[in-house]
This record gives C-alpha cells, sequence and structure tokens, in this order.
C-alpha cells in the first residue's frame, strides 16, 4: 500500500515545482489510512452478557400402541390398512388384536430465547409443531413447562410463555440496519449440546427463500438443534432467529438462514395478542416477469408481478384486476421483485382500501382494492382440447387452435381466449401443450381463434412474441422465440 501511495504521490509534488533534494523543502508523511478490520473480534464478554437468555427446548408427543409394538410398526399398520385393505400380517403369523396404549414419545430438540423477564420465549414454528408438552431448559439447569400462545407457519416463528418471573432476556435489535460483513453469533443446541456458540457473518441481507419474508443468509454454523435459536450481533441485540440451512447432506454446509427479528416481532405480537397471525390477501396467484416478457410488454426493465390467476370472487376479481396484469406498485411502494407483493399485501390491515398499480395491454392502470383476509386457493378447471382437422396446417406460431364455449369460459370466469388443440414447432419448443389456453398476444387481447391466428399471420417470423397462457388455474406468459 506505502508503495502505491508514494508511486502516485511523487510525480505529483515534481510536477508543482517541489525540490526532493536533501536543501529542499521538507515533506511530512501522509497519513496511512486505518485498517476497516485490525484483528478478530473478541466474543468473550457478548457470550457471558447474552448467553444465560437462550435456552434449549425439548418436545414430546403422545402416541397411541399396541402393547410390545413401536410408533414406527404402528405407523406401517395403518399405512397398509389404509393403501390396501383389512389387517396386515406381520412375518410369523397374524398378531392379535392389542388394546391401545399412549406412550410419551421425544419428537425433537431446538432452541429458543427469553424476550421479556416474565416468561415469552420466542422460537420457530417447527420447533414445536406437533408437540404435546414443551419443556425449555435455562442454563441454569431450571425446567418450566412451556405453553405454546401459538405459531406461524409462514413465517416459522411460535410464542411460548413459561411461568416464571425475573428471568434473563435478550434485547431485540434491527433486522432493517444490518449489513452485509458484519460478525454475528449463534447459540443453541445442535444435536442437543446445548448452549453451543458458533460466529461467522451476514452474507446477504434479504434471501427470498421464504414466502412472507426475505430471509437473512450468515455463513454460521447452523445444525439440526439450533433451529429457534437467536442470531445475535456485535452490540448483544438479537437481529433474527437461527431458522433453515441449504444442505445436500442434512448438516451444516456454509450457508445458514434466520428469520429477521423485525418480522418475528410482528407475528409474536400477534400471537401473543390472539393466538394466531393474521394477513391480508389480495386473491390472485403471481409469477415472474422475466426479460423477455418485460421487453415484449413494453415494460423495459423485468419488474413487478405477473398476475398469473384471480381467485373467483376474490377481491383482486372485484377490483377489476385480470389475468396477464403486471403489478408494479402496491399502495405507493414498487415491486421490484415478485415476493415483495405477498409481503406488502399480508402486512396490509384485513378490510383496509389499497391502490394496485398495473401494466395492462401498453398502459398503466391505478386500481382500488379492498383487502380481506388470506385463505386457501380456488380448485382448477380444465377444458379438454379437440382433434385438429389433419388438412389444416397449423398457424404462424405453430398451433392450431379453437374457439371455448360459452360454458367453458363461463366456468373459468373468463371473457375471452381460445384453446390450444395442438402445438408444434415454435410453440411446442416453448412449452405450450394441447388443453392451454390462450388469453392475450403481446399486449393485445385474444377473442375467439380467427382473430388469434389472424394476429399471428401478422408477425414478424424474426422477433419473439408474449403469449398469455392459462393451464389449469395458473396462467402466465409464455415467449415464443422464432426457430431457425
Amino acid at each position: 500500500m506505502t508503495r502505491t501511495f508514494a508511486s502516485h504521490i511523487v510525480p505529483a509534488l515534481l510536477l508543482a515545482g517541489f525540490s526532493l533534494a536533501f536543501n529542499g523543502p521538507v515533506l511530512a508523511a501522509a497519513p496511512v489510512p486505518t485498517p476497516v478490520v485490525t484483528g478478530l473480534p473478541d466474543f468473550t464478554d457478548l457470550i457471558d452478557k447474552v448467553g444465560p437468555a437462550v435456552v434449549n427446548i425439548r418436545t414430546t408427543e403422545k402416541v397411541r400402541q399396541g402393547q410390545g409394538g413401536t410408533p414406527n410398526e404402528e405407523e406401517m399398520q395403518d399405512f397398509l390398512r389404509r393403501f390396501f385393505g383389512g389387517q396386515a400380517v406381520p412375518r410369523g403369523g397374524r398378531r392379535a388384536p392389542q388394546q391401545p396404549q399412549e406412550e410419551e414419545v421425544t419428537r425433537g430438540v431446538g432452541s429458543g430465547f427469553i424476550i421479556s423477564d416474565d416468561g415469552y420465549v420466542l422460537t420457530n414454528a417447527h420447533v414445536v409443531e406437533g408437540a404435546d408438552e414443551v419443556t425449555v431448559t435455562l442454563t441454569d439447569r431450571r425446567e418450566f413447562k412451556a405453553k405454546v400462545l401459538g405459531s406461524d407457519k409462514r413465517s416459522d416463528v411460535a410464542l411460548l410463555k413459561l411461568a416464571a418471573t425475573n428471568l434473563p432476556r435478550l434485547r431485540m435489535g434491527d433486522s432493517n440496519k444490518i449489513r452485509v460483513g458484519e460478525w454475528v453469533i449463534a447459540i443453541g443446541s445442535p444435536f442437543n449440546l446445548d448452549n453451543t456458540v458458533t460466529a461467522g457473518i451476514i452474507s446477504a441481507k434479504a434471501r427470498d427463500t421464504g414466502e412472507y419474508l426475505p430471509l437473512i443468509q450468515s455463513d454460521v454454523a447452523v445444525n439440526p438443534g439450533n433451529s429457534g435459536g437467536p442470531l445475535i450481533n456485535m452490540r448483544g441485540e438479537v437481529i433474527g432467529i437461527n431458522s433453515q440451512i441449504a444442505t445436500l447432506s442434512g448438516a451444516y454446509n456454509g450457508i445458514s438462514f434466520a428469520v429477521p427479528i423485525a418480522e418475528a416481532m410482528r407475528v409474536a405480537d400477534q400471537l401473543k395478542a390472539t393466538g394466531r397471525v393474521t394477513r391480508g390477501r389480495l386473491g390472485v396467484q403471481i409469477g415472474e416477469v422475466t426479460r423477455d416478457v418485460a421487453e415484449s410488454l413494453g415494460l423495459g426493465a423485468a419488474r413487478g408481478a405477473e398476475v398469473s390467476m384471480v381467485e373467483p370472487d376474490g377481491p383482486a376479481e372485484k377490483a377489476g384486476i385480470k389475468v396477464g396484469d403486471i403489478i408494479l406498485k402496491f399502495n405507493g411502494q414498487a415491486i421490484d421483485k415478485t415476493p415483495d407483493l405477498p409481503r406488502l399485501v399480508g402486512a396490509t390491515p384485513v378490510g383496509s382500501r389499497a391502490t394496485v398499480t398495473v401494466w395492462r395491454r401498453g398502459q398503466q392502470l391505478d386500481v382500488p382494492v379492498t383487502i380481506v383476509q388470506l385463505q386457501d386457493e380456488a380448485a382448477s378447471v380444465k377444458p379438454t382440447p379437440k382433434a385438429p382437422p389433419a388438412t389444416v396446417a397449423p398457424n404462424a406460431l405453430g398451433m392450431h387452435v379453437s374457439d371455448l364455449s360459452a360454458a367453458q369460459r363461463k366456468a373459468m370466469k373468463i371473457d375471452g381466449g381460445v384453446l390450444v388443440d395442438s402445438a408444434v414447432g415454435a410453440a411446442a419448443a416453448a412449452g405450450i401443450k394441447a388443453g392451454d389456453v390462450l388469453m392475450q398476444m403481446n399486449n393485445v387481447e385474444v377473442r375467439d381463434a380467427a382473430s388469434f391466428n389472424a394476429l399471428a399471420a401478422k408477425l414478424d417470423p424474426k422477433k419473439s412474441v408474449a403469449v398469455l397462457v392459462r393451464r389449469d388455474n395458473t396462467t402466465q406468459f409464455v415467449v415464443i422465440r422464432p426457430r431457425s
């Protein structure tokens, strides 16, 4: 570094008329910049401070079984009865009927941490899922039977309550202000080795591995049993709940993920108040907007979320949102990536009014919509394709199409569209197949087979075309590229 610095300074001084002879002016040495990292951090004081608030969680489940049988054997017997009928016979002859018994079976071990001195504990939902009894052990070896106040699978957060006071607790940090490269530690019970400390750095701030939240990625060693434990910054603040790992072996492989504490605390507040989490629902299925689709529709950069299905009688349909719309903004907030939309909608209070900005056939529209509560998706509708006439050649895109009947359109809740009876050439190469319904070509709505074939005939054979394809209840743009 010093040589590089000097090689730039010396010519500048000579050009400025300074003499470097011994009898010339005396030049003060320029200060060398202080390195960003001067050594590895010392975690000892930090661990002494936060360690007592991290807990071990053991769960048990009550299993009904016959005398002398094992839970796994009972599950196999039930499988054979349900799928093959009758009573399964073990090797060696028929088993005599046994009186069912109930036995406590250990389900697993996880981690958690105390967030208030009166006994509220955060952990992962998957740590306590299916448990009939939850036991929490502190570092001073005190044990408590915990009550599960509620859990939320979508965020993988659960809130427990201990009947205790004056407990050690952790401070919550701001997961929105974390920086890639900062040091963090994890404390938990990997492989039931309680109060194990591992350290590393934040690798990425917002990995889209969760439906309703972007996860924190780190290289902190996390293994089975670490789930539910805290990810802690150098100020002793919790910034995440260790939740997942990326692995091919089932054990730590260098990449771990944590639920951001800001989201976890929002979930915990709802679980504490009502025992469940309520999220907003727009009533659409969405897909990614690719660069090819964005260019074909005149969007420029790939952004937004493509509406692939609109729930019948849902809030989006009532507001006039249509399949093929590209949602660009929600309440004025840009949708840069597809997962941004469900997070924004999910955090919106049920019953409130929102403004959805969509791109539809070359125009940007603002659509007001009333948000309702999240629920399951609708069943699929699939029309049956016809056999195309052998004497009729496919259209310019390589498809035979036919009109949908009035009954089919009514069942699918669409006004237009054509049914693909067969696909060859460029269409087949793009993944289109018989039974698909085509609803839009580039920015033009498809009304019937005649108009679709007329549009296809006018296409530039050297340019790609984006076709809006519905298959079952899922709709997305498919780019058909010209074949050389």
